[in-house]
């Protein structure tokens, strides 16, 4: 993979392993990380194809995206981005969650677009770990 993309598509899946398997088996995707809880799923992976990742986990971890993408579309979008939070909020934008600093070292907000749509925003790197 060639740079740090910017925009980045989430998924969650019943069964993310199933998932994971497909996307890089039937898709030719690249696992670059797959990190599991304590109770075997997927809490986080990211897939590269060319310059682009696919990030992904299981649904019902309780996590603020898990809870945030119930009653949403498929799939949500993870947007790389230094300062914002400040400019959507003067634009009215629904906030789902304040920015906060993640145990892995990003800041990161979640917000909701006017049909519903969850997107995330944030200092996170996907595909650095590579």
């Amino acid at each position: 993979m060639t740079g740090t993309p910017h925009i980045c598509p989430t998924l969650l899946y019943e069964d993310a392993k199933a998932a994971i398997a497909l996307l890089t088996e039937g898709f030719g995707f690249t696992a670059t990380g797959v990190y599991e809880g304590e109770d075997g799923r997927v809490v986080h992976a990211e897939l590269s194809l060319g310059n682009g990742v696919v990030m992904l986990g299981s649904r019902g971890t309780g996590s603020a995206f898990d809870k945030a993408m119930a009653g949403a579309g498929p799939a949500g979008v993870f947007v790389h981005v230094d300062e914002h939070h400040a400019r959507a909020v003067a634009h009215g934008v629904e906030v789902l969650t304040p920015p906060t600093d993640q145990e892995y070292g990003a800041r990161d907000y979640m917000a909701r677009d006017a049909e519903g749509n969850v997107w995330s925003f944030g200092t996170y790197s996907p595909g650095a770990a590579e």
